[in-house]
């Protein structure tokens, strides 16, 4: 008797899970879901790390600054927002983690496969040099434009490797506020500090 309710409870339980697999929108095949209802996750995301919305043009829609550290999950409703791309954008310390979605009408589209990380350059300063490192397994050229009290004193493209460093020695007898813009992945960068 034991088994058969065993047995009956599993059968029960394996309906009740395809049941809800089934109407689970998360799981949809092509990640195509319902443009009111679209859920969104990302993985070990920290305090002060930022999330944004963007539309084709590169105009931030949406933005908000993480909370808490863990995981990431919020439905948005994009309904509202006409057809085309958008991507969806959390930026954390060192990278941009970038997801690509398309509009088409009450629908969205989730392509996974089109999720890119880039590598933001870092930037370190002591005493007088400045040293700027980047990751570019895309192997696209990194701009550097050093200005002195917002005087531009120093511009050079890097180019060539999938790691692209630089040290710069600076006068230190030249004591004030420098600032060194980096562009990369028709993204800029901006960095300021003190000698």
């Amino acid at each position: 008797m034991i088994k058969i309710k065993t047995r009956v409870l599993t059968a029960v339980f394996m309906m009740a899970t395809f049941i809800n697999y089934g109407n689970n929108t998360d799981l949809k095949n092509n990640n195509v879901f319902n443009a009111k209802q679209v859920k969104v996750v990302f993985k070990a995301v920290k305090k002060g790390q930022q999330l944004s919305i963007k539309n084709n043009n590169g105009v931030v829609l949406y933005t908000e600054n993480i909370e808490k550290q863990g995981l990431l999950a919020k439905v948005f409703d994009f309904s509202k927002l006409n057809d085309g791309n958008y991507t969806l954008e959390l930026e954390k310390d060192f990278s941009i983690v970038v997801k690509s979605l398309k509009i088409v009408g009450n629908e969205v589209i989730i392509d996974e496969n089109s999720t890119k990380v880039i590598f933001k350059p870092v930037v370190r300063n002591v005493d007088d040099k400045l040293m700027i490192s980047k990751i570019a397994f895309d192997e696209k050229p990194l701009q550097v434009d050093l200005y002195f009290k917002d005087e531009i004193i120093y511009s050079e493209t890097i180019k060539g490797n999938t790691i692209l460093k630089r040290v710069y020695k600076l006068d230190k007898r030249i004591k004030g506020n420098y600032k060194v813009v980096l562009h990369n992945n028709e993204r800029s960068y901006i960095n300021n500090f003190k000698i």
